[in-house]
C-alpha cells in the first residue's frame, strides 16, 4: 500500500503540473494560442505581456496553485516528506513537459513558488518583498522573481536550520533558472546589452 500511494502520489503531482493552465485561459478568453505569441512560452509572463493583465494573473494563481496541490495531494495519501519534495519536482516537471501538449510547456517558475510557498510559508512576505523592491528599480518582472527565489535558498539555512530544505529550495531555484538561459541569450541578443536585459525603462518593454 505504501509503495502504491508512493506511485500515485508522483503520478498525480506530474499530471496537476501538466495542467496547460496558460493555453486554456488565453484560449478561453482570447482565442489564442500562447505558444504561438510572444517568447511562445507556456507561462504566466508569456500571458502578461500578449494577452492581458487579468488573463495572466489567472494563470499565475493556477500555476502557483499547481505547486501547492501537488504536495497537499502527497501528503493527503500519507507519503513521506521526501516523497512530497519529490512530488514537488514532478509538478515541475509536469508544468515544463505536459503530456496534455506533446510535452511542450514552460519554465515552471510560478509552480516553484507554489512548492516552496506551502513548505515555507514564512517566506512569502521576504520573497514578495524582494520582488517587489527589485521590480521598482530594475523594471524586469522576470529577472525580479528569479532573483527573489533565491529567499527561499536563505530561509530555509537561517530559518528553517534545514538542510534538506536548503538543498530542495536550491534545486528548485536552478530547473526554472536553467530553462530560463536560452531565453537570456535571445533577449542579450535583441537588446544589444546585458544592462539592457537586466534594466528597463519600463515594465512594459519587452525584448
Amino acid at each position: 500500500m505504501e509503495t502504491l500511494a508512493i506511485i500515485a502520489a508522483l503520478v498525480a503531482a506530474y499530471l496537476i503540473g501538466s495542467f496547460p493552465s496558460a493555453y486554456l485561459v488565453t484560449r478561453a478568453q482570447k482565442g489564442v494560442d500562447i505558444r504561438e505569441v510572444g517568447s511562445h512560452n507556456l507561462g504566466a509572463m508569456n500571458v502578461f505581456y500578449k494577452v492581458g493583465f487579468v488573463e495572466g494573473m489567472i494563470v499565475l494563481l493556477a500555476d502557483i496553485g499547481k505547486g501547492a496541490a501537488g504536495i497537499w495531494g502527497a501528503e493527503l495519501l500519507g507519503t513521506s516528506l521526501i516523497v512530497q519534495m519529490v512530488a514537488g519536482v514532478c509538478v515541475v516537471l509536469g508544468h515544463s513537459f505536459p503530456v496534455f501538449l506533446k510535452f511542450h510547456g514552460g519554465k515552471g517558475g510560478a509552480a516553484c513558488i507554489g512548492i516552496l510557498m506551502y513548505f515555507m510559508p514564512w517566506g512569502v512576505p521576504i520573497f514578495l518583498g524582494t520582488f517587489l523592491v527589485l521590480l521598482a528599480i530594475i523594471r524586469t518582472p522576470t529577472i525580479s522573481y528569479s532573483v527573489a527565489f533565491f529567499s527561499f535558498v536563505f530561509i530555509a539555512l537561517f530559518i528553517n536550520h534545514s538542510w534538506e530544505f536548503l538543498i530542495y529550495a536550491v534545486i528548485l531555484t536552478a530547473l526554472p533558472l536553467l530553462r530560463y538561459i536560452p531565453r537570456l541569450v535571445e533577449m542579450r541578443r535583441k537588446g544589444g546589452s546585458w544592462k539592457h536585459v537586466v534594466i528597463r525603462k519600463d515594465i512594459k518593454d519587452r525584448l
